[in-house]
């Protein structure tokens, strides 16, 4: 109990250690991601997906811009780099590929391309654990809707050649697949969600797709986040487009125990956030230090909510403020040093760090923006209406 007491605490105390500087062409940040380097070092770079359908790269201690790509006309849908070689990161595109940049490298040529079947519009994707899979999910075209995956190893060679596919899924859902997560340490399983409510977990070292699908939940809405979590990662839970949070147990599924451990239809109205509202959520994360499962929400003046799951339901544990403008959409926890990266719809990349004190002056005023992108961004509903099961 006391590493959770400790960790909680170390939440509430976060305090904003850096911002990135204004972007000459302000943009929502709508997905994060931090470099693994090797050995204990410190991650040296930070990547941000951003609405001008670009991906931005930053220095992670200092938050200082470094260089930007981007896939025009296509859309980039989210930002991964690799585990093992932390200069490669990755992001889909509604071209139809997946590509992968060096980030060492001021050129906008892609290091790799993954290329899809002509008619895929790619809006979610992971890499695995050992860096071998690459697996996106495509918009549902006509009554098609696919995982794809592809070998991604020689990523490091730089061989700029475009990779075919190794195959498909296309059975397990029948609406556009949002998410997809990699396993944090079995690089063979993998899970889905999409507008169509089902979080499929699968383990791709097998034939075909019947036997690769272990489980299928249902979230009975459309999903907007997916993670796993518990001891061994044995959990998988899901936040939806209308605030709903699932969380299931796959290791109960040989077992006669129920395989659900919560489920909140709008997580906006079970959470007490005393005097302050909560508007919306943007994901969760799993500590491994506490064994514990935090989400992260907020509301749509840029305050952020810091909220813990257990069965027995969900409680505030802290709120931070000051730091954004506007609704905040991405965020990546660093467990190495216990900091926070979030990014809004104010165009601000900020990093939290416990206690820490910001050196700038001048707090920026609101910069929230409208965006040409907004219409292919899901738009959470943050009308407080009830559902029924």
């Amino acid at each position: 109990m006391a590493a959770v007491e400790k960790v909680e605490e170390q939440l509430a105390s976060l305090r904003i250690a850096k911002r990135s500087a204004p972007s000459e062409e302000p943009a929502y940040l709508l997905d994060i991601d931090l470099s693994r380097p090797a050995q204990s070092e410190n991650s040296q770079f930070v990547a941000v997906s951003c609405s001008n359908k670009s991906i931005r790269v930053y220095n992670r201690e200092t938050l200082h811009f470094l260089r930007e790509y981007s896939s025009h006309p296509g859309v980039l849908s989210g930002v991964r780099f690799a585990r093992a070689c932390d200069n490669a990161v990755f992001s889909a595109c509604s071209d139809g590929t997946v590509k992968c940049w060096d980030v060492r490298s001021a050129t906008q040529k892609p290091v790799q391309v993954f290329s899809g079947y002509p008619s895929n519009v790619f809006i979610s994707f992971d890499i695995n654990c050992s860096d071998l899979i690459v697996c996106a999910g495509t918009e549902k075209v006509e009554q098609d809707t696919f995982l794809v995956f592809w070998d991604a190893r020689g990523i490091t060679d730089c061989a700029s050649s475009a990779k075919e596919p190794l195959g498909v899924y296309s059975e397990s859902h029948n609406d556009d697949i949002t998410k997809i997560c990699f396993h944090p340490v079995e690089p063979n399983l993998v899970v889905s969600g999409s507008t169509d409510g089902l979080v499929n977990v699968f383990d791709i070292n097998k034939d075909n797709e019947d036997d690769a699908l272990i489980s299928t939940c249902n979230s009975d809405s459309s999903v907007s986040f997916i993670g796993w979590s518990g001891r061994d990662y044995k959990q998988v839970y899901c936040l939806t487009h209308d605030e709903g949070f699932c969380w299931w147990d796959t290791a109960q599924l040989d077992t006669e125990e129920p395989i659900t451990l919560l489920r909140v239809l709008d997580v906006r109205d079970s959470v007490c956030t005393e005097n302050q509202s909560l508007h919306y959520m943007v994901g969760g994360l799993y500590h491994e230090k506490a064994e514990k499962l935090f989400l992260i929400g907020g509301t749509s003046t840029g305050n952020i909510h810091l909220i813990s799951c257990g069965t027995d339901g969900l409680s505030l544990v802290g709120t931070l403020s000051g730091g954004h403008s506007a609704t905040v959409r991405s965020f990546c926890w660093n467990l190495a040093d216990e900091s926070l990266l979030t990014g809004g719809e104010d165009a601000q990349l900020l990093l939290w760090k416990p206690r820490a004190v910001e050196r700038s002056l001048t707090k920026k005023a609101s910069l929230k923006i409208a965006s040409s992108v907004q219409k292919r961004v899901r738009v959470h509903n943050s009308s407080l209406k009830s559902r029924k099961k």
